[in-house]
């Protein structure tokens, strides 16, 4: 299991941007996946980005053009970038990581970012 902290949520208004930070218990250049992941109220948690150990990266069609994940094995940190921000941003984002492909996913306790006028 990896233990993760988020930081970085809060109110902005529509079209502002907020960075996230994922601090890692471990060397995050040994996991094998982690991502930015979403929840808001009454609906299902949705992935928003992911980055692998080699770089590559997805994001959710939504999210594309917008937001940038990216990752700092120097800090043993995860990031997202989030510019152009809108309502329907608003959730609940959860850090998440897997050690290796068969490892159950870890979860962060989540942070509140909220896109209102």
């Amino acid at each position: 299991q990896v233990q993760l902290v988020e930081s970085g949520g809060g109110l902005v208004q529509p079209g502002g941007s907020l960075r996230l930070s994922c601090a890692a218990s471990l060397s995050i250049s040994s996991i094998y996946t982690m991502g930015w992941f979403r929840q808001a109220p009454g609906k299902q948690r949705e992935l928003v980005a992911s980055v692998t150990r080699g770089g590559d990266t997805n994001y959710a069609d939504s999210v594309k053009g917008r937001f940038t994940i990216s990752r700092s094995n120097a800090k043993n940190t995860m990031y997202l970038q989030m510019n152009s921000l809108k309502a329907e941003d608003t959730a609940v984002y959860y850090c998440s990581a897997k050690r290796t492909s068969y490892s159950d996913r870890s979860w962060g306790q989540g942070t509140q970012v909220t896109v209102s006028s």
